[in-house]
């Protein structure tokens, strides 16, 4: 996109967990992402070649394994994982979570498809994000509250 103002619109449900705010504002400088989780959904495990990244938690509770360990994030809170670090989202309460997640280098121009994806902890592989299922979601036995 050229030098005009462009905007856009979080959404409360979007279809899809995964919505490029990037793409629609025509960012090119660093990622930009709304992340909705319902209760019981978790994103895939990975990590970033070069991008390190910052996630904010709009609403709910964000549950982030970091390596296999949580740590969990309130609405308002903001975390930065750096690049190489294994992390997963997760949505462990019973209200939907929403988050934005900001990637980027600095004076580097954002490098899109860079992340790597796990199936397990347990893998020393990584796969690309397409070609890694989503996992399931949590049981309603592991739903926090």
């Amino acid at each position: 996109m050229g030098e005009e103002l462009t905007s856009t619109r979080l959404e409360s449900a979007p279809p899809e967990r995964f919505v490029s705010l990037r793409r629609a504002l025509g960012v090119g400088s660093f990622g930009l992402n709304q992340i909705v989780l319902a209760p019981g959904q978790r994103n895939r495990i990975h990590r970033h070649r070069h991008q390190e990244e910052v996630y904010l938690v709009l609403a709910g509770t964000l549950t982030l394994l970091v390596e296999g360990e949580p740590h969990e994030y309130a609405a308002g809170e903001l975390v930065r994982v750096p690049a190489s670090v294994r992390r997963q989202i997760v949505n462990r309460h019973r209200e939907p979570l929403s988050l934005l997640a900001l990637g980027g280098l600095e004076d580097h121009a954002h490098e899109g498809r860079d992340g790597e994806a796990f199936a397990q902890w347990s893998d020393t592989e990584p796969g690309t994000p397409q070609s890694v299922p989503a996992p399931e979601d949590l049981a309603e036995s592991e739903l926090a509250g």
